[in-house]
């Protein structure tokens, strides 16, 4: 069982953590326009092949594990500064096969 530490934080750790959270903010941020423009580059491919493009599912399933941990870090959830200051996450759920449209 992991101990808790009961020293509060410094001002200092405080303030570091909140420079680095306005940082994973804008981070967060740019990944929303990626997903959007995933999601759009997704339906755009399934309304001409109709068929989802599978490398676009797998990088859109890693992009959702990164956007959950920027939001656990930001939320104070999560203590482990994500990428680029840590490996970037794996997925976190299996997608599913197959794709179904009802």
């Amino acid at each position: 069982m992991e101990q808790i530490e009961n020293a509060q934080p410094g001002r200092r750790d405080i303030a570091v953590r909140f420079l680095y959270s306005v940082l994973y903010f804008v981070i967060f941020e740019l990944v929303k326009t990626v997903v959007q423009l995933t999601v759009a580059v997704q339906y755009v491919l399934l309304f001409t092949t109709r068929k989802p493009s599978e490398p676009l599912r797998r990088f859109s399933n890693r992009v959702a594990a990164y956007a959950c941990r920027l939001l656990r870090y930001l939320t104070l959830n999560e203590n482990l500064r994500p990428f680029p200051f840590s490996d970037f996450p794996p997925e976190l759920e299996p997608m599913e096969f197959p794709v179904t449209f009802r």
